[in-house]
């Protein structure tokens, strides 16, 4: 039978069939995917081919078909191995808030990064829009212009309120979605604004350190009554960087590549060469400054290569 695996704890994987059985599985022998070092050969999101013995009604997950798209994150106690996060993603949704707790949009950029370097497609969801004051909704539109500037969509919601839940319904129908975001910002009680039913364990926010406790312990993908899927993540803490190559940087950037093809020098950094066509940009102001800021961090970053995700 083939079927899509929704959820996986490292040992066990439950596979929905295309029948709409869910069914629990193991690997079958030592299943491992050429070229890939990975703590886990098998991924939420994978489309797999299983076998049912006769004997009992554990599955036996005996292949992988072939993967789109996949994003992954350092392993935790193995520095030089990674782990797959999930895979055959059609939208990347990072779940923010302007306070409680509040943003940077450097942790912003490097989420938008990843997504761009697996060639998975991001959108930012700015959550909690009901307790915003004055100032907190001049932020949230100067950030609503630098993303939708960059080339990412961005959604204002509310989902205690449900405000305009139904235009991110629209924008995350009939397609594998990915939610990220830093404990607080109110993703699992997101995602049941979205699909009431599914009621998902939410937590609560320090009223000291504003931060929430992480309430998903593995990724999960949950199906969506009006078409669709979501694949509910544990709380990002950090990111780093790996697989990257200083020169890839600007590339992962769509308002930079607007431009660099324009520069001098084929090999400009964007940093301080003569006639760059990026910061010729960024001083006419069609680049915002917090975006070029991200990327000289990430380019002073003396671990790229080194380190991907870490999660709480």
């Amino acid at each position: 039978m083939e079927g899509i695996v929704i959820k996986s704890t490292g040992s066990w994987y439950l596979v929905k069939t295309d029948e709409g059985q869910i069914v629990n599985c193991k690997i079958k022998g030592k299943l491992r995917l050429k070229g890939m070092k990975t703590t886990n050969p098998v991924a939420v999101g994978d489309k797999v081919i299983i076998e049912m013995p006769e004997t009992h009604d554990i599955g036996m997950i005996k292949d992988i078909m072939p993967r789109h798209n996949h994003i992954i994150r350092k392993s935790t106690n193995l520095s030089k191995v990674s782990h797959i996060i999930a895979a055959n993603i059609d939208l990347a949704l990072l779940v923010v808030t302007i306070k409680e707790p509040r943003i940077a949009t450097g942790f912003i950029d490097r989420f938008l990064l990843n997504s761009e370097a697996y060639h998975i497609d991001a959108a930012i969801v700015f959550n909690k829009l009901d307790i915003y004051q004055q100032k907190d909704l001049e932020r949230l539109h100067e950030l609503n212009e630098i993303y939708e500037g960059a080339g990412y969509p961005t959604f204002n919601v509310s989902a205690l309120t449900k405000e305009n839940i139904s235009e991110l319904k629209n924008a995350i129908k009939d397609k594998v979605n990915l939610f990220s975001g830093i404990s607080g910002v109110g993703k699992s009680a997101l995602v049941n604004s979205l699909e009431p039913g599914l009621k998902l364990k939410t937590g609560i926010i320090s009223d000291y350190h504003k931060k929430g406790k992480h309430t998903t312990t593995f990724p999960e993908m949950h199906t969506l009554s009006f078409g669709g899927y979501i694949i509910d993540t544990p709380g990002i803490r950090e990111f780093g960087l790996v697989e990257f190559r200083k020169h890839e940087i600007a590339e992962r950037f769509p308002e930079f590549r607007r431009y660099q093809h324009n520069c001098r020098f084929n090999n400009c950094t964007h940093i301080h060469e003569p006639e760059c066509a990026v910061l010729e940009a960024l001083e006419q102001k069609k680049i915002a400054s917090s975006r070029y800021e991200s990327y000289l961090r990430i380019m002073k970053d003396d671990f790229l290569d080194k380190e991907l995700w870490e999660w709480e």
